[in-house]
C-alpha cells in the first residue's frame, strides 16, 4: 500500500472498572503485560508502518523500556496522554502533526486493551476507505434492545436490526479524523468513540463486520475470557 498507515494506541486510562491493584494496561496475562499483546499484535500487522502508543506521563519511560525489552521496531515514538481518551488521541495527532509524518496517510486508532485483532481485518478496513471517511469494524447486536427511564422503567423497545456494537481498530485519513478533532475541541464536544467525530462533520463511515473475539478487556470477567482465547491459541 502507498499510503503510510500509523495506529495510535491509547492506554492512558486508569481502568477503575478494572478494580486491579495496578493500572489495567499493565496486568499480566500470560507472564506479558496487557498492553504488549496489543503492540505486538499491530507491530506484525505488514500493513502498518509506525505504532504510536499513549501513555501517561509518569508511564513513558517504562513504555520505552517495554518497546526495547520486546523488540518492537515499530514504536519510535510515544505520545503523552490527557485527561479523557479523546484528549490522548488527539495528543497523538497533534505529534504526527508537529512531525509531519503521516499527515499523508491513513491514521489506525485502536484500544491497547483490545489484544485480538482479526487477521485481514485491518486490510479491510483501509479497503473500505476508497469510498469512505472513515472505516470500522462492529458486530450486529443478538439481544433485544430496551430503552428505560432513570427509574428502570422500559419506554421502549428498539430495533435492533439497525444496531451494531463498534469495536476498534477504527481507520481513517489523517485529514478527516484531524479536522474532526479540530472541529470537536473548537465546540468542547466530546464522543465516546472516533468515528462519532467524523460523523458529526458530516464524513461517511463505513461499517463491517468484526469478530466477537476482538474483546475490550474492561472488567476482571474480561480478563478471564481473554485468557481463555488466548490459551486457545
Amino acid at each position: 500500500m502507498k499510503n503510510k498507515i500509523i495506529a495510535i494506541v491509547p492506554a492512558a486510562g486508569l481502568g477503575k472498572r478494572f478494580n486491579a491493584s495496578i493500572k489495567k494496561t499493565f496486568v499480566n496475562l500470560k507472564g506479558v503485560p496487557l498492553l504488549i499483546h496489543t503492540l505486538k499484535r499491530l507491530c506484525e500487522e505488514k500493513f502498518i508502518t509506525e505504532v504510536i502508543p499513549v501513555l501517561l506521563e509518569e508511564d513513558i519511560d517504562n513504555g520505552f523500556q517495554m518497546v526495547k525489552k520486546y523488540n518492537m521496531k515499530k514504536i519510535k515514538r510515544i505520545a503523552a496522554g490527557g485527561k479523557e481518551r479523546q484528549d490522548s488521541i488527539y495528543n497523538a495527532l497533534k505529534l504526527l502533526e508537529k512531525n509531519g509524518t503521516g499527515t499523508d496517510g491513513i491514521v489506525l486508532i485502536h484500544d491497547g486493551v483490545r489484544p485480538f485483532i482479526p487477521k485481514g481485518l485491518i486490510e479491510n478496513l483501509i479497503a473500505e476507505l476508497k469510498n469512505a471517511d472513515g472505516a470500522i469494524p462492529g458486530i450486529p447486536v443478538k439481544e433485544t434492545l430496551k430503552e428505560a427511564a432513570a427509574d428502570g422503567t422500559v419506554v421502549s423497545t428498539m430495533n435492533r436490526e439497525k444496531f451494531w456494537a463498534v469495536q476498534t481498530p477504527q481507520a481513517f485519513f489523517f485529514r478527516v479524523i484531524k479536522k474532526a478533532y479540530d472541529t470537536a475541541y473548537a465546540e468542547g464536544f466530546y464522543a465516546t468513540d472516533d468515528a462519532a467525530l467524523i460523523e458529526r462533520i458530516g464524513g461517511r463511515v463505513k461499517i463491517i463486520p468484526g469478530s466477537p473475539y476482538n474483546i475490550k478487556v474492561t472488567t476482571p470477567e474480561d480478563m478471564e475470557m481473554v485468557e481463555w482465547i488466548l490459551g486457545k491459541n
